[in-house]
């Protein structure tokens, strides 16, 4: 690989203003192809929906769960997917990888695809609010879940349909990335410092390195989950986006002391009007709308702890006490350089996953670079200027540490209060010392010396933009201390509405007929180095479940 080198500073600004001064952003050279067409056959706006309607399936989000979920189901009942947000189709920023930044920093509170929020650890956070979910704001990796994730997930799985559903999804959206200068760096730095054995590009998880997929295609071209409704029987499937629903709506049978029934749902749309979207015959409300939104809309409904319902003054449709309990979200550390040399924009397609809890990921982006005011000597750019910054990143597995949940309004667009709580458990903390203690390996490694800017002596160092690592990494609790300063997020936040506490191994409320949850809010830990693979297999595997129930009962 070529080496660059005798580079200052001063030749890398002088560099910038002069190279990218003349380039625009990638993205821009690029023709989203046209979609829009194909998707208004079925995708309609929440003001056009009648006051009521039937279906046999209502599925509430159509994100990275909902979306396989309701294709699946159009090829044998009516469905209908209720989505608080937009379709994708043509936002620039969210169908394109250069955009990926750009759409988690333009958000606001009510319209934008990413919602932020910051949990009470302090900790910036985002939820996709558009049609894909957050397959469509996400950095695109798609790497199947680890065996422990199917041994501790509660589900009694068939094995060889939830490998059926994997390749129905990898079959229609997932690609082989190139690799380029930065993550070919990172690969071989990894297999350097013993992140072995190197598995080439592989979709399963594996100890060792490994290029895993993308639903980023070679133009750089997202396909989220939403692509996956291309893939239903249109004439049986109805897409309203910007509908929020703010209510399962229940019904008692009735004989004295029987369940109650989802019968369908109340939803909103930007207008302020209220629609009702009703199940008819042995159909079913199928909650797909994330690991927050998923639990807030059940104690919204009435479905949660008695006494904290009542506190809300929200009429108690049922005591579920473990409705927003076992909350988790894996902590992310990271450090950031600014490489002699501009990189090519590239999201996660590399992983070292150790042994030792910890998983190692890289990315490069091209961000906006700020000029100095205008002075006599610098003449201010007609062209945007960009300026690469590279990052290396540990996420530990798990987590153990438990969060909390709670309303912070009765409004349902309002994300509510949450705490993750990273690194409570001590387990969590050694992993992520672990992980960083690899960085640290990673960044000594021979491959990351062209990385590496050269004074005027001939020394070779990183320019780091934040926090640099420590220097002395063999002290545990100056590392822990590293680990609690730098922590953020990779936005793989679940549990919510846990198999065993609040649904059942086929994903059914307890104690509620009519009714399953079918998201990330199910799980006990993130499956995998990336939870969106076994997200969509779920939706997808769910489906073809409930297809053969309704079959097997003819």
């Amino acid at each position: 690989m070529r080496r660059f080198t005798g580079f200052s500073l001063q030749h890398w600004l002088f560099f910038l203003l002069t190279f990218f001064a003349t380039i625009v952003s990638p993205a821009s050279t690029q023709q989203i192809p046209r979609l829009e067409a194909n998707y208004r056959s079925f995708v309609l706006n929440a003001t056009q929906f009648p006051s009521e309607d039937y279906f046999d399936y209502i599925v509430v989000g159509g994100g990275t769960a909902g979306c396989p979920l309701a294709a699946t189901l159009s090829h044998a009942f009516r469905v209908l997917v209720l989505e608080r947000g937009g379709p994708p189709y043509g936002d620039r920023n969210v169908m394109f990888q250069e955009g990926f930044l750009t759409t988690l920093a333009d958000a606001d509170a009510y319209d934008s695809p990413a919602q932020v929020f910051t949990s009470e650890d302090g900790v910036p956070n985002a939820r996709g609010r558009v049609l894909g979910g957050s397959s469509a704001i996400n950095a695109g990796f798609y790497s199947r879940a680890e065996e422990e994730f199917y041994q501790k997930s509660g589900v009694d799985w068939d094995r060889k349909m939830v490998n059926d559903s994997f390749e129905w999804v990898e079959r229609k959206i997932v690609f082989r990335p190139e690799l380029k200068t930065w993550q070919l760096g990172v690969r071989d730095g990894l297999q350097e410092v013993g992140v072995n054995p190197y598995n080439g590009f592989s979709l399963d998880h594996l100890l060792g390195t490994k290029v895993g997929g993308s639903i980023f295609d070679s133009f750089g071209r997202r396909h989220s989950a939403a692509d996956l409704l291309f893939y239903a029987r249109l004439s049986n499937l109805k897409v309203v986006v910007y509908a929020s629903v703010e209510k399962i709506l229940l019904a008692s049978n009735t004989y004295p002391g029987s369940r109650k029934s989802a019968t369908g749902v109340m939803f909103r749309d930007r207008r302020g009007r209220c629609h009702n979207a009703m199940v008819r015959g042995n159909g079913e409300v199928l909650v797909s709308a994330g690991a927050i939104g998923s639990p807030q809309l059940l104690l919204l409904s009435g479905i949660g702890p008695r006494g904290y319902l009542s506190s809300w003054r929200i009429p108690v449709a049922h005591d579920l006490p473990y409705v927003g309990k076992f909350f988790y979200d894996n902590p992310r550390n990271s450090i950031s350089i600014v490489p002699p040399m501009p990189l090519e924009q590239s999201l996660i397609q590399v992983v070292g996953i150790t042994p030792s809890g910890a998983y190692i990921e890289a990315a490069s982006n091209v961000i906006p670079f700020a000029a100095p005011a205008r002075t006599v000597f610098i003449r201010t750019p007609s062209s945007p200027l960009y300026l690469t910054v590279a990052t290396l990143m540990a996420k530990i597995n798990g987590p153990l540490s438990i969060g909390s949940f709670s309303l912070a309004s009765t409004d349902v667009r309002v994300s509510p209060i949450i705490r993750f709580n990273y690194f409570h458990n001590p387990v969590d903390m050694e992993k992520c010392v672990n992980g960083t203690r690899s960085i640290g390996d990673l960044l000594r490694s021979s491959s990351m010396d062209e990385f590496k800017f050269r004074d005027g002596l001939g020394n070779r160092d990183f320019r780091f933009i934040g926090p640099a690592l420590p220097v002395d990494q063999s002290n545990y609790e100056v590392m822990a201390d590293f680990c609690r300063r730098t922590v953020s997020t990779i936005w793989h936040y679940h549990g919510g509405c846990l198999v065993g506490k609040v649904v059942d191994a086929d994903h059914r409320v307890f104690g509620i007929n009519s009714l399953r949850i079918v998201d990330g809010s199910t799980f006990v830990l993130s499956p995998g180095t990336n939870p969106q693979a076994t997200v969509m297999m779920l939706g997808r595997y769910v489906g073809l479940k409930i297809i053969r129930e309704r079959m097997r009962n003819k």
